[in-house]
């Protein structure tokens, strides 16, 4: 038994029913809970999708963190034992969630799991990474332009495990919150979602957690579709977001100075086939 939650704000209409007609087909499907951050109800229709979908509307935009773990108490609540954290943007075949599923079920010391992720033109996304350093986020994002550009493309190999050709299981302490498949018994060990994050690193935050805990895995033998928008890198407002939640990221765990960081990466790599 499966319990999902997307978490919507002023989400066009055709995106989310791509996406919930991606869930809708499996069986495994107990309840799908659509949490609604938009100013309107516009998106309430959507409840009549299917008999399984829980409506939640906040009228105000609580965050990405705090809208799941509205989702994620109920499924702990309800000792239903695995949840899915869904970006609406997602969508994918039939298949997809029985096969983590039996993933799951086979593999008790598993916490977390994530697919191979697609751009819609079939390109890969570079979705599994290190723990991050200052460097790996501000400069990604404020120095990727000549002399720095070709460091930085260099770094983003081994940040990003480029390397690895993405085409093997892998444990990774930091997976994208775009498609986080939960063991629920897990999430009562380490905690939700941390609400102080608005938007952002909420989810790397989280895989860190539950790295700790029990094995984070990357699973390339079934594939999902990400159309991945970038925002901060086109809205200034969702920029500052992110550049808030680094920051508090960082003063969380630690800036250059996060030895646990080192140990977690440096294993990474060993186990991957390089040093750390």
């Amino acid at each position: 038994m499966l319990n999902i939650s997307v978490v919507l704000y002023n989400t066009p209409e055709n995106m989310l029913k791509k996406c919930l007609n991606s869930v809708i087909t499996s069986n495994l499907v107990h309840k799908i809970f659509l949490i609604d951050n938009s100013p309107k109800n516009i998106l309430s229709k959507f409840k009549n999708h299917d008999n399984r979908i829980e409506y939640i509307f906040n009228g105000k935009n609580l965050g990405f963190g705090k809208a799941h773990n509205i989702a994620l108490r109920k499924s702990i609540e309800e000792k239903v034992p695995y949840h899915l954290v869904l970006n609406p943007d997602v969508y994918f075949e039939k298949g997809v969630l029985e096969e983590l599923y039996k993933f799951m079920e086979e593999n008790t010391d598993v916490g977390l799991v994530m697919p191979k992720v697609l751009y819609p033109d079939g390109k890969i996304q570079y979705l599994c990474k290190l723990l991050p350093t200052p460097f790996d986020l501000f400069g990604r994002r404020f120095l990727n332009f000549p002399p720095f550009k070709k460091y930085i493309e260099k770094r983003n190999e081994i940040y990003e495990l480029r390397f690895t050709g993405y085409n093997k299981m892998m444990v990774v302490s930091h997976l994208s919150g775009c498609f986080m498949f939960i063991r629920t018994q897990v999430l009562e060990k380490v905690g939700l979602f941390d609400e102080r994050f608005f938007m952002y690193l909420e989810d790397t935050d989280l895989s860190r957690r539950i790295y700790k805990f029990s094995k984070t895995v990357y699973y390339p033998h079934v594939y999902i579709y990400h159309e991945f928008g970038k925002g901060s890198y086109k809205n200034w407002k969702l920029l500052t977001y992110h550049i808030k939640s680094a920051i508090y990221y960082f003063n969380k765990w630690g800036w250059f100075f996060d030895k646990e960081r080192k140990e977690i990466n440096k294993k990474t790599l060993e186990k991957l086939g390089i040093g750390g």
